[in-house]
């Protein structure tokens, strides 16, 4: 029986006392598509421990504001740190003691190597025919995909125009998730999910956190199951769940808001992924 939840509390305590070492890695260039992203990870890469697995894809040309970079590499780092101080992960570290994230292709055989992938900015993303039959097969494999990072209707149409490509939405319908949800109790007890904004927003705005207006000022939290009701896609909408990651400590007030419900959030769906 999975023990009771923990307050939010005790990650915002941790977060005040342990400090994320910064380290960026080093990647060789020529990469995706030649323009420097850096290395898509091979098996060899892959030694049985848990990797940050961030998904690199083409960007639409009707996609919004966003890359597949968008919070990398910083938010993967961070939060790679993190998940092995509050949690008994065992988490990929090199010789430097650097986390070991890595980047993985849509359409690629190093995506079956993670049991969840993160992928930044979806209202960006295009998915072609063979992307879609990899994604799907990935997935119902057991397979775990969070996107996030994406404000307003028209990211969300863009998003649900290519995920339908992969899961058609009259097999495979979006659903709401609500605070009762297994993933919302995983191990931290989360009633609801925060607006998170970018630091330079929140600052420049004194605090408004709706980066579209009146257009994205709900938060929604979307998830498609399998026929066993188990999630394989979540969808974290008008809110930057990665900027929690990426950005923290660099606004000590924005840290405090901000970080320890999205490291909160960011535990619970990453045990749900790695333990359904």
């Amino acid at each position: 029986m999975r023990p009771p939840g923990r307050d939010v509390a005790a990650i915002a305590a941790a977060v005040c006392v342990l400090t994320a070492t910064v380290a960026y890695a080093q990647f060789g260039r020529g990469g995706f598509f030649g323009f420097g992203a850096g290395r898509i990870a091979t098996q060899q890469d892959f030694d049985g421990r848990f990797h940050y697995c961030r998904i690199v894809y083409r960007q639409s040309p009707d996609g919004r504001d966003g890359s597949w970079r968008t919070d990398y590499p910083r938010a993967d780092i961070n939060f790679s740190i993190r998940f092995s101080e509050l949690t008994k992960a065992n988490v990929a570290f090199n010789a430097q003691r650097e986390p070991n994230h890595l980047l993985v292709n849509l359409g690629g055989p190093e995506l079956f190597g993670c049991p969840v992938v993160i992928l930044s900015a979806p209202g960006a993303v295009s998915i072609n025919d063979a992307e879609a039959l990899n994604l799907r097969t990935y997935l119902l494999k057991g397979g775990f995909l969070w996107v996030d990072d994406f404000w307003g209707t028209e990211a969300w149409n863009q998003w649900t125009q290519e995920i339908g490509k992969v899961l058609p939405p009259e097999e495979y319908p979006i659903e709401d998730i609500s605070a009762a949800d297994p993933i919302m109790r995983e191990m931290f007890d989360l009633e609801k999910i925060p607006q998170i904004t970018n630091v330079t927003f929140w600052v420049k705005n004194n605090g408004k956190t709706s980066e579209r207006e009146e257009d994205s000022a709900v938060v929604h939290v979307r998830a498609i199951r399998d026929r066993h009701r188990r999630i394989m896609v979540l969808m974290t909408h008008n809110t930057d769940v990665g900027d929690s990651f990426e950005r923290e400590r660099e606004d000590s007030e924005y840290s405090r808001l901000f970080s320890p419900p999205g490291y909160a959030l960011g535990i619970n769906v990453l045990l749900y992924a790695m333990t359904q």
